[in-house]
Parts: C-alpha cells; structure tokens; sequence
C-alpha cells in the first residue's frame, strides 16, 4: 500500500488549498476595534481632506513673490497684519503685496497667502517682519484636498488595517466600516501518546504543545481558534469530533493528523466522509501533510512535529486564511540576510530551515522537527528552492520571520 494518496509540489499545495478556501464574510464593527481586521470595502472620503488649505510650520503667512531675494544681509521687510488664531477660519485677515501674518502649525492660510516662511527664518522689530530666506510658493503649506480629494480611495479593500489606519479612519469621520469576519478554525488534536497540557506525561506521553501554538498564531493573524481537545487514533473517536467541528467551523486543522505511517487512520476518514485533495508535498519539513474538504469545508492535516506543523501553518495555511480573510497583501514579514553558515539540501523538495539573526547574519539552527527548542531559538525560516542542492555561506537570502 502506498504511504501517501497523492503527492505535489508546494506551488500546486498552496493552489489547491486557496482554492477551496470559503470566500470572505463581510460584517460591519466600530472603527475604533477595526485595527488587526482587514477590509471588505473601499473607504471613500466623503469630503476633502483637509478642508482647508493650512501651514505646517509655526511661521508668517506671506506671497512668495515677496520673499525673493531675501538672505541674512538683505531681509524682506514685510509688515505683519494681524495673527491667525488655531481653529478659527480666517476672520477677515488676508495678505497683500508687502504684507505677512502669523500663522501656527495648523492654522488656516489667509486669502493672498501662497507660502509660509519659518518663524526661524525671521527676526522682528515690532510689527516689521525681516525675513531672511525666500520661500516658494506652497512652501509649507498643505493643500486643501493634498491628503485625500472627495471621492478618492482612502483605504482599499483587502487591506489589513492597522493603528495608523485607525487615525486616518477618524480624520474621515469614519465610527465604523466592513471588514472580513473572523474565521472560526477548528483544531483537534489526535495522537494515543499526547496528553493535556494541565497532565504529568507518563512513559511515552508528551504534552499537547500543537494546539496552543497554532491557536496562538491563529488569533494573532486574525481567526478565531476553537480547541476540540485530543483525540485518540481510532476512528470512532475521531469521527465524533470531526462531526462537532465540522458545523461549528470553517475550517478543520488535525494537529498531528497527516503521519505517514500506514496506520494512520486520518486520510481514509477524511476520504470516506469527503475528499482528499493532497496527501502529501514535496517540503521539509512537512510531507506528510494532508489537504481535503468535508461537507464543502477545508480539512488540513498537519504533522504532529511543532517545527513540521508550524512550517506548513506558515506555507500552505497561510495564504487559506489569507483568502478567507480577503487580504490582498500577504501578512508575512521578510528581512534580507546573509546567509553565516553553508546548507545543504536535497532537490525535489521545497526546505525550510530556521535561522538565528545576529546583526544581519542568518545563523542556521539545524535539529530534528520534533525539537520544540529550535523554534525558540531561531528568528524565521530560509526557503531553500525545491531544485536547489543548498545554499553557499555568504549568500543573500529572505529570511520569513516568525
């Protein structure tokens, strides 16, 4: 009996799982909680931003073409009319040919103003501005619609919206928008050896350390991680707690649920109540996995090994949730470095190995993938081609961060 139903290479994995992906649920939430959450809709400014035209330097409000010239030995000399008051419109003050007015960083630009000279640049003898450089003409001013012109895309759909974004959302008057529902995973541990966290493990039994690292990661990227527990490796019991999982979620993570080993009974489940797509990819670490669908939703079985699971989570998970949550930019961080130490590397599978950073040099952290200190060790992960032999020390390489 063969050991894997149907094995591919990492591009058509990733194909295959964001193909049966569940399209984006929009829902509508308060603004002020929509940071983390990423965008099913453009948001449009209703209006033009600002709506004035306004200085960005504390500084005299003045006609460029006043200014001409000027330097430390020959001043402008510009008589100042009045002051701008912040928050005020403009109140009958304005600038004309041999005349300035004091504005604050903010303060709305009189008629006739073109500029803003720095209250640096200047010195004063009453009410006679001397102004020792020259400005050109929108010089430290903002543009009544320079941020954003009624109409225009202020923030576009598919778009992970972040603390910045809250802040532009507030400029606009924006108190809510529609962002991608969270998706509920599921995750069912399975293993005869594991045991709960809370348990002393006996001969043979380690804790289940899978599921609170991938619900961890879940929530971190924006799903909500629903935990069924451990299940033995017997069909009954795992066929119970897929049935719970299943309606509650939408989508099924096995931790540990993709051995190779003939005995496994988690691909002939899979297949008996649905289909298995893929059952196995040419990655290290990582082959064994899994990738089929039940009553239309994505089952995923990882292996049992932390770096394995963890390596397919960031892989081929991924770029799932990626498009369960509409998300155009992938939310994956990558920093260049030089590679301190040689790789080898077989072809025909796509490697991943975890790396240690040190001042921009990538140190690879080789252990077995049932290590759970390599994954606190190192930094992220180099991608080393599927028909690549390995990598030479001192090249240039992406690191994947945690």
């Amino acid at each position: 009996m063969s050991r894997f139903m149907h094995i591919v290479d990492v591009p058509e994995a990733i194909a295959t799982a964001v193909h049966i992906a569940p399209a984006p649920v929009p829902e509508e939430i308060p603004a002020d909680s929509a940071p983390g959450r990423v965008l099913c809709a453009d948001v449009i400014a209703g209006e033009d931003i600002p709506g004035f035209d306004r200085s960005v330097v504390d500084g005299f409000a003045v006609r460029a073409e006043d200014t001409s010239g000027a330097g430390d030995s020959a001043p402008a000399l510009l008589q100042c009319t009045g002051r701008v008051s912040m928050g005020e419109g403009e109140r009958g003050l304005s600038v004309m040919h041999g005349t300035c007015v004091y504005i604050p960083t903010g303060g709305v630009l009189p008629k006739g103003a073109n500029a803003v000279v720095m209250v640096e640049h200047t010195d004063a003898a009453g009410d006679t501005v001397l102004v020792k450089r020259p400005v050109a003409y929108g010089e430290n001013v903002l543009l009544h619609d320079e941020d954003y012109r009624r109409g225009a895309v202020v923030l576009p759909s598919g778009r992970r919206l972040s603390p910045q974004d809250a802040g532009v959302l507030a400029a606009c008057g924006r108190t809510s928008v529609i962002v991608a529902k969270q998706p509920v995973i599921g995750i069912i541990s399975t293993g005869n050896e594991l045991v709960p966290v809370t348990a002393t493990p006996g001969p043979g039994q380690v804790r289940d350390a899978n599921a609170a690292m991938l619900a961890a990661y879940l929530r971190e990227y924006g799903c909500t991680p629903r935990l069924y527990g451990i299940v033995r490796d017997e069909q009954e019991s795992f066929g119970i707690a897929l049935s719970q999982a299943l309606p509650e979620c939408d989508v099924v993570l096995l931790s540990g649920g993709s051995s190779k080993d003939d005995r496994d009974m988690t691909g002939s489940v899979i297949a008996g109540r649905g289909t298995v797509l893929v059952h196995g990819i040419t990655i290290a670490p990582g082959k064994p996995t899994i990738i089929g669908t039940i009553d239309n939703k994505p089952v995923i079985g990882l292996p049992g090994h932390p770096a394995s699971a963890y390596v397919v989570l960031l892989v081929i998970v991924r770029p799932l949730l990626s498009r369960m949550l509409g998300e155009k930019k992938p939310h994956l961080q990558t920093t260049k470095a030089t590679l301190g130490d040689s790789i080898p590397s077989q072809k025909g599978r796509e490697e991943y190995v975890r790396v240690r950073l040190e001042e921009g040099i990538a140190y690879p952290i080789f252990g077995k993938s049932g290590l759970l200190n390599t994954l606190v060790r190192s930094d992220g992960l180099v991608c080393i081609p599927a028909g690549c032999e390995g990598l030479e020390k001192g090249s240039t390489v992406d690191v994947i961060l945690w």
